[in-house]
């Protein structure tokens, strides 16, 4: 249940191709091994209320939460959190550039005896693997 939530400034969107972020974010998800492929999700939702700092019109921000169940360890999180932190700040480079910019990056363990889910995009990925 790696589900990925990108926040960000409505500003940003004449700068960064948002759509192209989702990707890399799960793109970098899939390389880091540790994530099953049928529970990988990554939305982004647009802010378009907002204060940062100094009140700035200009300042941006990239807000991303990972929320992802129980049973990996601290280790095999860190360094896939890296993984993923450095794509993403890489691919948002330019926004850096550009002038004022916050990246945030947060993981959160979802405790399973209060989350609750139904999927069946496992066993179609199977299916479709399996049929070439």
């Amino acid at each position: 249940m790696p589900h990925f939530t990108i926040e960000y400034s409505a500003n940003l969107e004449p700068r960064v191709d948002i759509a192209a972020a989702v990707e890399v974010v799960r793109k970098a998800a899939v390389e880091t091994g540790i994530f099953p492929l049928g529970g990988i999700r990554v939305r982004a939702i647009r802010c378009e209320h907002y204060a940062i700092a100094d009140g700035s019109p200009d300042a941006g921000f990239v807000a991303m939460l990972l929320r992802l169940g129980e049973g990996r360890d601290l280790p095999a999180r860190q360094k896939a959190g890296e993984h993923i932190f450095k794509a993403l700040s890489g691919f948002l480079e330019p926004a850096f550039a550009h002038g004022k910019f916050a990246l945030s990056f947060d993981m959160q363990i979802n405790d399973k005896d209060m989350s609750w889910k139904r999927n069946n995009i496992h066993q179609h990925l199977a299916k479709e693997t399996a049929s070439g």
